[in-house]
């Protein structure tokens, strides 16, 4: 049954994992979708597997052209960003002492930069609708895991700038949520044990019912999405 009444989400990194899992929650309940990744053939195939009205748009959100892209995309209307996309960066994970400064800087061009870019572009739209803004971060933004100390410091700054945000936009609902750890290539390439972890699924349903209810902006953890129903 379609329940959206006809609304737009913008979900980066939706060829897999997280973002295909929401993308798929969202379809089921009727929203319009653009969905982008960077490897082409992947995300054409998310995009059949999800359904629905769904647009896939590849290429890297780093790149200014294909931000573009994506904002053109949704020029007809946006009531959801979804700012998924994102780099764990140097693999191995370092520690601080031995993280090359030039792979830290690529972190923070596609898990800030990136992210903030793209808000800007489709703002505007946003603010018309009174919409949302996503930006998926991690429990790495805020305790001090060995090794982590480069994707966890970018996830930090990017839960900043939603805060902020959040202060400066009072039209728009900004959300920084962590989805916990997952059953995903990212926690495989961090060296976890991946296949302990819960599918993105859960994380999905819980950020489901995140964009259903709209609740005030703020952080939100999946785990007490679930645990609140």
């Amino acid at each position: 049954m379609k329940t959206a009444g006809g609304k737009t989400a913008l979900i980066t990194g939706g060829s897999r994992g997280l973002g295909r899992a929401l993308a798929r929650e969202l379809a089921a309940d009727g929203w319009t979708l653009v969905v982008d990744g960077r490897d082409a053939a992947a995300l054409e195939a998310a995009a059949r597997e999800i359904g629905g009205d769904v647009t896939a748009v590849a290429g890297d959100v780093a790149d200014a052209a294909h931000r573009a892209e994506l904002a053109r995309a949704v020029a007809g209307g946006l009531d959801l960003l979804v700012n998924n996309a994102s780099t764990l960066g140097t693999t191995p994970l370092p520690r601080l002492a031995d993280q090359p400064v030039a792979d830290l800087a690529a972190t923070y061009a596609t898990n800030v930069l990136a992210p903030l870019a793209l808000i800007q572009a489709v703002l505007p739209a946003l603010r018309e609708r009174h919409g949302a803004i996503l930006n998926v971060t991690s429990d790495a933004a805020v305790e001090n895991y060995e090794t982590w100390g480069g994707y966890g410091s970018s996830k930090a700054a990017l839960e900043q700038l939603s805060n902020v945000l959040a202060a400066e936009e009072p039209d728009v609902r900004v959300w920084w949520a962590d989805p916990g750890e997952m059953r995903t290539g990212m926690l495989r390439d961090a060296g976890e044990d991946a296949d302990a972890a819960p599918p993105p699924e859960e994380a999905a349903a819980a950020f489901h019912r995140l964009v259903t209810d709209r609740p005030a902006s703020g952080r939100y953890r999946a785990a007490d999405l679930a645990s609140a129903r």
